[in-house]
């Protein structure tokens, strides 16, 4: 067996229970939103990650509400969940397929957004301006916009047919979250 050297190190995967590190950029690499988050745990839908009241984001802002992030397994999307009051119960961003990387998860942001209101159940698609001017601005590749689309209309319907886990399988794990207590103060 050959020797291991700094571009082979075994690659340590997060379990549940730990803390992850969610990085998401724009198409071109620069920053876009960073926060940590909770390994819930996973199921047929993807991993499930807790953001806790109080967390803080790489821009320096506390959160202070709690939600929960679906990142499903080679899809063009991500889903966060959202307790009441919050206006919207369901906001998913249009991105390339996530990438693990040991305790982080990477992906882009696309631009397009597809969220259901809580109280009128509303579907909306939104920043389609914003893809159109980061598509030309980004040179996004056809396959790219094709995929982005794709996964845009597949979220449309799923949220507006209650199509799981936008019916109700989000629901124990953002329940997890909502009832969070610390096991000790560096939680």
């Amino acid at each position: 067996m050959p020797p291991l050297d700094d571009r082979h190190l075994p690659v340590a995967v997060a379990h549940t229970g730990d803390r992850v590190r969610v990085e998401i950029s724009k198409y071109d690499g620069s920053p876009h939103r960073g926060y940590p988050a909770v390994l819930l745990g996973s199921d047929d839908y993807g991993r499930w990650l807790g953001v806790l009241p109080g967390t803080v984001a790489d821009s320096g802002r506390v959160l202070e509400r709690p939600w929960v992030l679906l990142v499903p397994e080679n899809a063009w999307w991500t889903a966060m969940f959202n307790p009441p009051p919050q206006g919207s119960e369901v906001y998913c961003d249009i991105t390339t397929p996530a990438e693990w990387i040991a305790d982080r998860v990477v992906l882009a942001d696309l631009d397009l957004d597809v969220k259901r209101r809580r109280e009128s159940g509303a579907v909306l698609l939104v920043d389609t301006e914003e893809f159109e001017e980061h598509r030309e601005q980004f040179a996004y590749p056809a396959v790219l916009v094709e995929q982005a689309w794709a996964a845009a209309r597949h979220l449309e319907t799923a949220l507006a047919d209650g199509t799981e886990p936008f019916a109700s399988a989000y629901r124990q794990w953002l329940d997890k979250v909502v009832s969070w207590t610390p096991m000790d103060p560096h939680d």
